[in-house]
């Protein structure tokens, strides 16, 4: 299971990475037990199949900076 670079960097944290949901759309973060950390992902997607579907397969674009 991978875990989130920028959530480590920023917050100190080692959060695995999921797939989240904002106005924008569904990305790929990090979520700790106050709420969301990071997002990880440079991509919206439109769907969360298609979230879901880009951290299974590694095809998703890692953000360099919150």
């Amino acid at each position: 299971q991978r875990h989130g670079l920028l959530a480590r960097e920023y917050c100190n944290k080692h959060l695995a990475l999921s797939v989240l949901k904002s106005q924008a759309g569904f990305y790929i973060g990090t979520v700790g037990d106050e709420g969301p950390c990071s997002r990880e992902s440079l991509e919206y997607f439109p769907t969360e199949t298609a979230a879901h579907r880009a951290l299974e397969t590694d095809t998703w674009t890692q953000r360099s900076e919150p």
